[in-house]
């Protein structure tokens, strides 16, 4: 498959590098993610919980809320959630509860990632009633990149701000 083929990885996580930037552009963490079922976007979203003043509104449970309303269900199997960070342990608890099949990431988060930087919920751990497929790493440079640019950028306004 190539990287503009609708069925192929890199396709939707360069969709999800997409929401990053809006994220971005919006003084959000650029994080971005995409929930995809039988080929087909059914959710997507981006970090939100400066702007809404919510602290479960990351990319992850923005996309999942979406995928639900549109599939008129919580429960949403055979799914594959493509995101630009390591989902943390809360959004690896709402995968897991949502019964997502399969997590695709970029970049690994070693602060709080949740499927094997920091802990190991996904792949989901043996003792969940649901078993979540993971892999990390896809595209994870143009991530790592859109992360630290944007946490430079900060900084040198904090620095600037403080003058």
């Amino acid at each position: 498959m190539t990287d503009n083929h609708p069925d192929s990885d890199q396709y939707f996580m360069r969709r999800a590098l997409e929401l990053a930037r809006q994220a971005e552009a919006a003084g959000e963490v650029p994080v971005g993610a995409v929930l995809v079922r039988d080929g087909r976007i059914i959710g997507e979203g981006y970090n939100q919980p400066i702007g809404r003043h919510d602290p479960t509104a990351h990319a992850e449970v923005m996309a999942l809320r979406a995928a639900g309303e549109k599939a008129h269900n919580y429960r949403l199997p055979d799914s594959t959630l493509y995101v630009t960070l390591e989902p943390c342990p809360m959004c690896a608890g709402a995968i897991v509860h949502a019964r997502v099949g399969r997590v695709v990431f970029a970049a690994s988060d070693p602060r709080s990632g949740a499927a094997g930087s920091v802990f190991d919920l996904l792949p989901s751990d043996k003792r969940f009633n649901h078993y979540t497929a993971c892999e990390g790493g896809l595209l994870a440079d143009e991530s790592s990149q859109l992360l630290r640019d944007f946490f430079r950028a900060r900084r040198v306004k904090n620095i600037t701000d403080d003058n």
